[in-house]
Protein backbone atom coordinates (compact mmCIF):
# COMPACT_ATOMS: atom_id res chain seq x y z
CA UNK A 1 0.00 0.00 0.00
CA UNK A 2 1.12 3.33 -0.62
CA UNK A 3 0.58 7.13 0.94
CA UNK A 4 1.53 10.29 1.06
CA UNK A 5 3.38 12.44 4.09
CA UNK A 6 2.78 16.12 2.81
CA UNK A 7 5.06 18.71 5.19
CA UNK A 8 2.34 21.05 6.10
CA UNK A 9 5.18 23.47 7.81
CA UNK A 10 8.94 23.33 8.71
CA UNK A 11 9.53 26.45 10.79
CA UNK A 12 10.44 26.69 14.04
CA UNK A 13 8.55 28.39 16.93
CA UNK A 14 8.52 31.86 15.40
CA UNK A 15 8.32 30.36 11.63
CA UNK A 16 10.31 32.29 8.80
CA UNK A 17 9.96 35.18 9.05
CA UNK A 18 9.72 36.04 12.31
CA UNK A 19 7.12 38.36 13.49
CA UNK A 20 7.79 41.76 11.92
CA UNK A 21 9.11 40.16 8.97
CA UNK A 22 12.29 39.26 10.53
CA UNK A 23 13.96 36.98 7.75
CA UNK A 24 17.65 36.69 9.72
CA UNK A 25 19.81 34.68 7.67
CA UNK A 26 17.18 33.43 5.25
CA UNK A 27 16.86 35.18 1.53
CA UNK A 28 13.03 36.37 1.22
CA UNK A 29 12.94 36.12 -1.86
CA UNK A 30 13.76 31.81 -1.93
CA UNK A 31 9.95 31.26 -1.56
CA UNK A 32 11.21 27.77 0.31
CA UNK A 33 12.42 30.10 3.24
CA UNK A 34 8.77 30.91 3.97
CA UNK A 35 8.13 28.64 7.03
CA UNK A 36 5.04 27.80 9.02
CA UNK A 37 5.05 26.39 12.32
CA UNK A 38 5.71 22.28 12.28
CA UNK A 39 2.82 19.86 11.52
CA UNK A 40 2.24 17.37 8.55
CA UNK A 41 -0.78 15.22 7.23
CA UNK A 42 -0.21 11.20 6.13
CA UNK A 43 -3.13 10.61 3.49
CA UNK A 44 -4.29 7.51 1.47
CA UNK A 45 -7.42 6.90 -0.73
CA UNK A 46 -9.06 6.35 2.58
CA UNK A 47 -7.60 8.30 5.40
CA UNK A 48 -5.79 11.52 6.43
CA UNK A 49 -4.47 12.01 9.34
CA UNK A 50 -2.81 15.41 10.37
CA UNK A 51 0.60 15.47 12.98
CA UNK A 52 -0.13 18.72 15.46
CA UNK A 53 -1.77 21.45 14.76
CA UNK A 54 0.19 24.83 15.32
CA UNK A 55 -0.72 28.43 14.92
CA UNK A 56 -0.75 28.35 11.20
CA UNK A 57 -2.87 25.27 10.95
CA UNK A 58 -5.86 26.77 9.16
CA UNK A 59 -3.45 28.13 6.74
CA UNK A 60 -1.90 24.83 5.53
CA UNK A 61 -4.91 23.32 5.39
CA UNK A 62 -6.46 25.16 3.37
CA UNK A 63 -3.26 25.82 1.11
CA UNK A 64 -3.00 22.09 0.85
CA UNK A 65 -6.73 21.51 0.18
CA UNK A 66 -6.94 18.93 2.64
CA UNK A 67 -10.07 16.80 3.47
CA UNK A 68 -11.15 16.54 6.87
CA UNK A 69 -8.87 14.76 9.23
CA UNK A 70 -9.72 11.06 10.64
CA UNK A 71 -7.84 11.87 13.59
CA UNK A 72 -5.20 14.05 14.48
CA UNK A 73 -1.73 12.86 16.37
CA UNK A 74 0.20 15.42 18.63
CA UNK A 75 3.97 14.78 18.99
CA UNK A 76 3.86 16.98 22.70
CA UNK A 77 2.60 20.25 24.18
CA UNK A 78 4.46 23.19 23.03
CA UNK A 79 2.05 25.66 21.59
CA UNK A 80 4.32 25.97 18.37
CA UNK A 81 2.77 22.31 18.00
CA UNK A 82 -0.86 22.59 19.35
CA UNK A 83 -1.80 25.94 19.18
CA UNK A 84 -4.32 25.85 16.76
CA UNK A 85 -6.06 23.31 18.58
CA UNK A 86 -9.41 25.24 17.99
CA UNK A 87 -9.41 25.08 14.00
CA UNK A 88 -11.31 21.89 15.15
CA UNK A 89 -13.79 23.35 16.30
CA UNK A 90 -14.72 24.92 13.14
CA UNK A 91 -14.22 21.55 10.96
CA UNK A 92 -16.42 19.96 13.66
CA UNK A 93 -19.52 22.83 12.98
CA UNK A 94 -19.01 22.18 9.29
CA UNK A 95 -18.67 18.61 9.05
CA UNK A 96 -20.49 17.48 12.30
CA UNK A 97 -17.98 15.13 13.59
CA UNK A 98 -16.11 14.90 16.49
CA UNK A 99 -11.89 14.25 16.24
CA UNK A 100 -10.21 11.55 17.74
CA UNK A 101 -6.71 12.67 19.25
CA UNK A 102 -4.08 11.10 19.67
CA UNK A 103 -1.05 11.56 22.14
CA UNK A 104 0.81 10.49 25.31
CA UNK A 105 -0.88 10.95 28.82
CA UNK A 106 1.91 14.12 29.06
CA UNK A 107 0.58 15.82 26.10
CA UNK A 108 -2.78 14.73 26.74
CA UNK A 109 -2.94 15.97 30.32
CA UNK A 110 -1.80 19.27 29.24
CA UNK A 111 -3.79 19.83 26.41
CA UNK A 112 -6.68 19.33 28.75
CA UNK A 113 -5.63 21.47 31.40
CA UNK A 114 -5.45 23.94 28.84
CA UNK A 115 -8.45 24.08 26.26
CA UNK A 116 -10.56 21.97 28.47
CA UNK A 117 -13.68 22.97 26.54
CA UNK A 118 -12.15 21.16 23.69
CA UNK A 119 -12.84 17.75 25.44
CA UNK A 120 -15.83 18.37 27.28
CA UNK A 121 -19.44 20.13 27.15
CA UNK A 122 -19.89 23.51 28.08
CA UNK A 123 -23.20 25.77 28.65
CA UNK A 124 -25.45 22.88 28.78
CA UNK A 125 -24.11 21.53 25.71
CA UNK A 126 -23.72 24.82 23.51
CA UNK A 127 -20.38 24.53 23.41
CA UNK A 128 -19.79 20.74 22.76
CA UNK A 129 -16.90 18.10 23.27
CA UNK A 130 -14.69 18.29 19.97
CA UNK A 131 -11.47 16.43 21.23
CA UNK A 132 -12.12 12.48 21.90
CA UNK A 133 -8.71 11.56 24.09
CA UNK A 134 -7.05 8.34 22.43
CA UNK A 135 -4.05 7.93 24.87
CA UNK A 136 -1.06 6.31 23.03
CA UNK A 137 2.55 4.88 24.53
CA UNK A 138 5.29 4.16 23.08
CA UNK A 139 7.19 1.76 20.97
CA UNK A 140 3.37 0.43 20.47
CA UNK A 141 1.43 -0.53 17.11
CA UNK A 142 -1.90 1.31 15.66
CA UNK A 143 -3.95 1.35 12.87
CA UNK A 144 -6.75 4.29 11.79
CA UNK A 145 -8.34 3.62 8.72
CA UNK A 146 -5.99 1.62 6.52
CA UNK A 147 -3.42 3.52 8.34
CA UNK A 148 -0.38 1.94 10.17
CA UNK A 149 1.99 3.65 12.40
CA UNK A 150 4.37 2.63 15.43
CA UNK A 151 5.27 5.42 17.92
CA UNK A 152 9.10 5.89 19.32
CA UNK A 153 9.78 8.28 22.37
CA UNK A 154 12.20 12.02 21.60
CA UNK A 155 14.18 13.36 24.36
CA UNK A 156 12.82 16.89 24.34
CA UNK A 157 14.68 17.78 27.47
CA UNK A 158 12.15 19.22 29.51
CA UNK A 159 9.66 16.37 28.19
CA UNK A 160 8.69 13.19 26.20
CA UNK A 161 7.94 13.71 22.83
CA UNK A 162 6.09 11.24 20.51
CA UNK A 163 7.69 10.25 17.05
CA UNK A 164 6.00 8.02 14.68
CA UNK A 165 6.84 5.54 11.80
CA UNK A 166 4.45 5.00 8.82
CA UNK A 167 6.13 2.24 6.57
CA UNK A 168 9.25 3.51 5.03
CA UNK A 169 8.79 7.01 6.48
CA UNK A 170 9.54 8.87 9.99
CA UNK A 171 8.76 11.72 11.73
CA UNK A 172 10.89 12.71 14.83
CA UNK A 173 9.85 16.34 16.00
CA UNK A 174 11.19 17.38 18.20
CA UNK A 175 14.02 16.21 20.49
CA UNK A 176 17.66 16.62 21.68
CA UNK A 177 18.93 13.01 21.43
CA UNK A 178 17.23 9.24 21.30
CA UNK A 179 17.93 6.69 23.34
CA UNK A 180 19.27 3.12 21.62
CA UNK A 181 15.26 1.87 21.59
CA UNK A 182 14.21 5.50 19.61
CA UNK A 183 17.11 4.48 17.87
CA UNK A 184 16.71 0.49 16.72
CA UNK A 185 12.70 1.52 16.38
CA UNK A 186 13.89 3.58 13.40
CA UNK A 187 16.17 1.65 11.97
CA UNK A 188 15.60 0.49 8.43
CA UNK A 189 13.16 3.56 7.24
CA UNK A 190 13.94 4.55 3.72
CA UNK A 191 13.24 8.60 4.67
CA UNK A 192 13.74 10.30 8.01
CA UNK A 193 11.93 13.57 8.76
CA UNK A 194 14.34 15.34 11.98
CA UNK A 195 14.31 17.98 14.12
CA UNK A 196 17.46 20.19 13.48
CA UNK A 197 16.66 23.47 15.61
CA UNK A 198 20.10 23.23 16.62
CA UNK A 199 22.11 23.58 13.35
CA UNK A 200 25.05 24.57 14.05
CA UNK A 201 25.31 25.09 17.95
CA UNK A 202 26.32 23.19 20.50
CA UNK A 203 24.61 24.84 23.48
CA UNK A 204 21.29 24.14 22.33
CA UNK A 205 19.81 22.26 25.16
CA UNK A 206 16.61 20.73 23.52
CA UNK A 207 17.30 20.47 20.00
CA UNK A 208 19.64 18.42 17.76
CA UNK A 209 22.25 20.11 15.73
CA UNK A 210 23.69 18.70 12.56
CA UNK A 211 26.28 16.63 13.84
CA UNK A 212 23.68 14.54 16.20
CA UNK A 213 21.71 14.10 13.09
CA UNK A 214 24.80 12.74 11.03
CA UNK A 215 25.84 10.49 14.28
CA UNK A 216 22.55 8.93 14.50
CA UNK A 217 21.50 8.16 10.91
CA UNK A 218 24.94 6.52 11.06
CA UNK A 219 22.44 3.64 12.42
CA UNK A 220 19.31 4.38 11.64
CA UNK A 221 20.62 3.94 7.86
CA UNK A 222 17.90 6.42 5.78
CA UNK A 223 18.34 6.98 2.31
CA UNK A 224 16.97 10.54 2.51
CA UNK A 225 16.60 13.28 5.61
CA UNK A 226 14.53 15.86 5.33
CA UNK A 227 15.55 18.70 7.96
CA UNK A 228 12.78 20.37 9.79
CA UNK A 229 11.96 22.60 12.55
CA UNK A 230 14.51 24.92 10.99
CA UNK A 231 15.42 28.82 12.05
CA UNK A 232 15.37 31.79 10.60
CA UNK A 233 19.05 31.16 10.59
CA UNK A 234 19.20 28.15 7.95
CA UNK A 235 18.73 29.20 4.26
CA UNK A 236 17.38 27.03 2.04
CA UNK A 237 20.31 27.59 -0.67
CA UNK A 238 22.79 27.52 2.32
CA UNK A 239 21.66 24.69 3.40
CA UNK A 240 21.73 22.69 0.17
CA UNK A 241 25.37 23.34 -0.41
CA UNK A 242 25.80 22.74 2.71
CA UNK A 243 24.53 19.23 3.62
CA UNK A 244 25.96 15.90 2.46
CA UNK A 245 24.29 13.89 -0.19
CA UNK A 246 20.90 11.90 1.24
CA UNK A 247 20.49 15.18 3.54
CA UNK A 248 17.84 18.07 2.46
CA UNK A 249 16.27 21.00 3.99
CA UNK A 250 12.39 20.45 4.35
CA UNK A 251 9.80 23.06 3.06
CA UNK A 252 6.23 23.55 2.93
CA UNK A 253 4.09 21.42 0.84
CA UNK A 254 6.95 18.48 0.40
CA UNK A 255 5.66 15.53 0.00
CA UNK A 256 7.25 11.60 0.20
CA UNK A 257 6.04 8.98 -0.66
CA UNK A 258 4.85 6.25 1.96
CA UNK A 259 4.86 2.42 1.38
CA UNK A 260 3.77 0.05 3.64
CA UNK A 261 4.82 -3.80 3.58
Amino acid sequence: MKGTLTILGCGGSGGVPLIGNRWLDCDPSEPKNRRTRCSAAITTDKTTLVIDTGPDFSEQFNRENLNTPDAILYTHEHADHVAGIDELRVLMRLEQKTFDVYSNAETLKSLKERVGYMFESRNNGFYPAVCNPKEIGFYKDYTIGDISFSTHELDHTNLSAVGYRFGNVAYSLDFKRLDDQAIEALKGVDIWIADCLGYKSDGNPVHANLDEIYRVNEIIGAKEVYLSDMSPRMDYQTLLSELPQGYKPAYDGLQVEITWP
